[in-house]
C-alpha cells in the first residue's frame, strides 16, 4: 500500500513539474506577451517576468517593443519640375500596442515597409528638385504624418523619418555646377565692382585733399618711387605728373596767339605800302601797251 502511494505521489509530482515546465513562459523586460487562448485574445497583454499559460490551449506571442530601424528601398520619381531622381529614406518606429500589432496586420514591420515606399514615391511626385536638395526637414515631417496614420491603427508609432540620400541624373549635376559656378562668378564680379567704387572715392577724396597743398603731390610721388625701387629691379618706372603737363599746355595756349597776331602786322604792313608802289609803277607800263 506504501508503494502504490509513493508511486503515485512521484507520477503526481511529475505530472506536475512537466505541466510546470511546459506552462511557464518568461518574457523579457523590453517583450510584451500576447496570449491567445482557443483562438480567442485571452486577457490582458502579459508584462515581462515569469508568467504561465496553459499547454495546448493558450498559445503566447511576444511582441518586441524596441524602436526599429528600417531602411526604405531606394525610390524612382519624377519630381514637380520634371527631374528624375532616386531617393531613399530610413524610418525608426516602435511598437506601442502589443495587441493591436498582433491583431490588426499580419506583419507590421512588411506593412509599415510598404507604406513607407508609397509615401516616399508620393512625397517625390509632390515636391520639386530645390526642396529635395535643401528643404529636407519639412519632407521628412510630412512623410512621417502620411506614415503616421495608418500605423497607429495597427499599434505602431513612428518616431522620425529621415530621407538620406537623393541622386541625381549626371547631365543635371554637370547644370548644377555650372550654375552654381556662374553665380559665384557673379558674386565676385558685383564685389570687385563695388570695391573699385569704394576706392574711386576714396582716391578722389584724397585727390581733393592733394590739390590743397601741391607739395603733398610731390610727396606722393616721391613714396612712389621709393616703393618701385625696393624690388631692386633694373628698370625704374617713373610717372609724370599730370598736372605738370596741364601746366605746360595752359602756358602754351596762352603763348601762341601772340606770334600769330606779331606775324599779321609784319605781314599786312609791307603788303599794304608796296601795293601802292605796285600800282605806280605799272601805271606808267600800262600806257605803254595801250594805245
Amino acid at each position: 500500500m506504501v508503494d502504490e502511494l509513493l508511486t503515485a505521489g512521484a507520477a503526481l509530482a511529475s505530472g506536475c513539474f512537466l505541466y510546470a515546465v511546459a506552462a511557464a513562459r518568461v518574457i523579457k523586460q523590453y517583450e510584451r506577451g500576447v496570449v491567445f487562448r482557443l483562438g480567442r485574445l485571452s486577457g490582458r497583454v502579459r508584462g515581462p517576468g515569469f508568467t504561465m499559460i496553459v499547454p495546448g490551449i493558450d498559445r503566447l506571442r511576444k511582441v518586441n517593443l524596441q524602436i526599429v530601424t528600417l531602411p526604405v528601398p531606394a525610390q524612382d520619381g519624377i519630381t514637380r519640375d520634371n527631374v528624375t531622381v532616386r531617393v531613399d529614406a530610413v524610418i525608426y518606429f516602435k511598437v506601442v500596442d502589443a495587441a493591436n500589432a498582433v491583431v490588426q496586420v499580419e506583419d507590421y514591420r512588411f506593412a509599415v515597409s510598404q507604406m513607407a515606399q508609397t509615401s516616399l514615391r508620393s512625397i517625390i511626385g509632390k515636391s520639386d528638385l530645390d526642396d529635395l536638395l535643401s528643404n529636407r526637414e519639412k519632407l521628412n515631417q510630412g512623410l512621417e504624418l502620411m506614415i503616421d496614420s495608418p500605423a497607429i491603427g495597427w499599434g505602431v508609432q513612428i518616431d522620425r523619418v529621415e530621407i538620406k540620400d537623393v541622386s541625381l541624373p549626371e547631365t543635371m549635376k554637370r547644370s548644377m555646377a555650372r550654375q552654381a559656378e556662374a553665380d559665384r562668378e557673379r558674386r565676385a564680379r558685383v564685389i570687385n565692382a563695388d570695391a573699385e567704387l569704394q576706392a574711386s572715392k576714396k582716391l578722389a577724396e584724397a585727390a581733393k585733399e592733394m590739390s590743397a597743398q601741391p607739395a603733398a603731390l610731390q610727396l606722393r610721388l616721391l613714396q612712389t618711387v621709393v616703393a618701385v625701387a625696393a624690388e631692386k629691379n633694373s628698370t625704374l618706372v617713373l610717372p609724370f605728373p599730370v598736372e605738370l603737363l596741364r601746366f605746360l599746355e595752359r602756358a602754351q595756349q596762352q603763348a601762341a596767339p601772340e606770334p600769330q597776331r606779331s606775324e599779321a602786322e609784319h605781314v599786312t604792313g609791307p603788303r599794304a605800302a608796296v601795293e601802292p608802289d605796285v600800282a605806280g609803277r605799272h601805271e606808267p607800263g600800262a600806257g605803254e601797251y595801250g594805245p
